[in-house]
């Protein structure tokens, strides 16, 4: 499924303390809408899951009142549905909404990758250097079987290509659809399964390096499909999840 960065805003002039405030305030939220996404992502929250206002702030540290804008928030990208009179509830998609996320993961992974491949050679030493990096972090997760860091390197992975790509609009558009397909998986993915492998995103770099026409995009939309076809579109998930217990070690928010 793919954040902002929480740093400390930097001291203003006594004009403008009440946007630091406000900067707080809205780090402190992406901050939260991170977390919350990268629960969905490692399956501790599963599609359907309840998200009570009360539970988040305790868990948290913060007023039910910026829970509500966060929630706000993630249902705006389509990662939470709130009910009238009911609440909230992680985004539950079904089989046919999950195959229109891969498929609109196709197209937009294909144009990116098509881009990719338009990029004068050499390729800079820069992204090189990035992409090796990001290589090695995700050998290393995968070697020391640490599923979560796994699902979050690989998201990050695919939009370190869009952000290469040079298309902001592609790489906003990739970003709500890696948070919708790790919804997908994380509902319906087969438990013996491995999604998104590294050795894939290796391939895909070595790929670009060497600039065949066409191999990029083609192993792209291998990789895509293999996913996919380790999806199981017929799985349901309905256990009962104590928000308090998954959040019990992030500090407590200002």
């Amino acid at each position: 499924m793919t954040t902002a960065s929480s740093a400390k805003t930097p001291r203003r002039e006594p004009r403008a303390r009440t946007g630091t405030r406000t900067g707080t305030r809205s780090g402190a939220e992406a901050r939260i809408v991170r977390s919350i996404g990268e629960a969905i992502a490692d399956r501790r929250l599963p599609p359907g899951t309840k998200l009570t206002e009360e539970s988040l702030a305790e868990a948290f540290g913060v007023s039910r009142e910026r829970v509500r804008k966060v929630l706000l928030l993630l249902a705006q990208r389509r990662v939470v549905t709130l009910i009238p009179n009911r609440g909230a509830f992680v985004a539950k998609p079904t089989p046919k909404e999950a195959r229109e996320v891969f498929e609109a993961r196709h197209i937009i992974e294909r144009a990116i990758m098509e881009r990719l491949e338009r990029l004068p050679r050499p390729l800079p030493a820069d992204l090189l250097a990035r992409l090796r990096d990001h290589g090695a972090l995700e050998d290393a997760a995968e070697r020391d079987g640490d599923r979560k860091a796994m699902i979050r390197l690989s998201g990050h992975f695919h939009l370190l290509l869009a952000e290469f790509a040079g298309n902001a609009t592609l790489s906003g558009i990739l970003t709500d659809l890696i948070d919708r397909s790790s919804l997908a998986i994380a509902a319906f993915e087969r438990r013996s399964s491995h999604t998104c492998s590294a050795g894939d995103h290796r391939r895909l770099i070595a790929a670009l390096i060497n600039n065949r026409p066409g191999e990029a995009t083609a192993l792209m939309i291998d990789h895509l499909d293999e996913v996919e076809r380790q999806l199981d579109l017929e799985a349901k998930t309905d256990a009962r999840i104590d928000l308090k217990a998954i959040f019990a070690d992030e500090p407590e928010t200002a």
